[in-house]
């Protein structure tokens, strides 16, 4: 295999990209000055080394502060402890943020569950998620400080939202992990809700406009 059909399979290998799309992006570069390519090479060294993942929500981010390993929504004072949100990609997360209208923590799964998967503990962070929850469930944070007016009870999960894509596969991720999580939630009488109206079948997040999205947290049951 020479190194046009070697890059060719690289690409092949990104999400939503066919082996004609990926052999475009070859040619592509082959069009490019040197400088360019260097430029390209050096920013996906840069992605590993300047970026990590959160040890709290599983995101990425990129670390300006050594001192914290914990990403920007989760060291946030101001975030709302009391409900979480579930979803499957960092790009899903990006896209709630970005319209608004949430002001609780997240957690990434990282993926979803196909239909018939045989091992679907593989497919997402499933023990991580269970981790996370019982972590706020039993001891909050002791490095959060709570603001004036605020109880305690303020860093303890009260409510879980699945914001999983409203497609075949994005249902069978949501039924997965509310049997993996329901007999620890259901203990501490934590409630789980769905994004509701607004989103029609085979929606993603990522995809979703602000107000529909919006619309559909607001109506979440």
């Amino acid at each position: 295999m020479n190194s046009i059909e070697k890059l060719i399979q690289i690409f092949s290998n990104f999400p939503g990209i066919g082996p004609r799309q990926a052999r475009r992006f070859v040619y592509y570069l082959l069009t490019r000055s040197g400088s360019t390519l260097e430029e390209l090479s050096q920013n996906i060294k840069d992605l590993k080394n300047d970026v990590t993942m959160c040890d709290d929500c599983r995101r990425f981010y990129e670390k300006k502060n050594e001192k914290t390993t914990l990403c920007k929504i989760c060291s946030d004072q101001n975030r709302d402890r009391t409900t979480l949100m579930i979803v499957q990609r960092d790009v899903d997360l990006e896209s709630v943020e970005k319209n608004g209208g949430y002001n609780g923590i997240y957690f990434v799964l990282g993926g979803s569950v196909p239909i018939l998967e045989k091992e679907p503990e593989k497919r997402i962070r499933i023990k991580e998620l269970k981790n996370f929850i019982e972590k706020r469930l039993t001891h909050p944070n002791p490095s959060l400080k709570l603001m004036e007016g605020q109880g305690e009870s303020y860093l303890v999960l009260k409510e879980i939202i699945l914001g999983v894509n409203w497609n075949p596969e994005g249902e069978n991720t949501a039924d997965y992990v509310v049997k993996s999580i329901e007999s620890l939630v259901t203990m501490h009488e934590v409630k789980i809700s769905h994004l509701g109206k607004g989103l029609s079948m085979g929606s993603e997040l990522e995809y979703t406009d602000a107000d529909t999205l919006k619309n559909a947290l607001k109506n979440r049951n």
